[in-house]
């Protein structure tokens, strides 16, 4: 279902509002990582769509394999199987978002 783009920017201010600085951190997290290469110099906000739905989905995590299970499907969601590549690639992307989560 296609949405608007007020529709979009409007969720992005409650997932922002709800969740504040670990928003922020997810996505400063994903852009440190940068696991499919698309970080440059000016495009920190790289990330925020994927931290945008990564976020409500750790409310079903118990453990990092979890949290690696959501993220690897967002990056597979968002841009292919064979652009994101392998779960593997996002380990330690999936143990530092745990961490965040836990101390959330």
């Amino acid at each position: 279902m296609a949405r608007t783009r007020d529709e979009i920017l409007e969720r992005h201010r409650r997932l922002r509002a709800e969740y504040r600085e670990l928003f922020d951190s997810m996505a400063a997290l994903l852009y440190r990582h940068d696991p499919i290469g698309i970080r440059f110099e000016n495009n920190t906000d790289e990330y925020e769509s994927e931290a945008r739905t990564i976020l409500p989905r750790l409310r079903s995590c118990h453990s990092a394999d979890d949290v690696l299970r959501v993220i690897h499907a967002e990056f597979v969601r968002w841009f292919d199987s064979d652009i994101a590549g392998p779960p593997e690639r996002y380990e330690k992307i999936a143990s530092e978002v745990w961490q965040l989560w836990q101390g959330h």
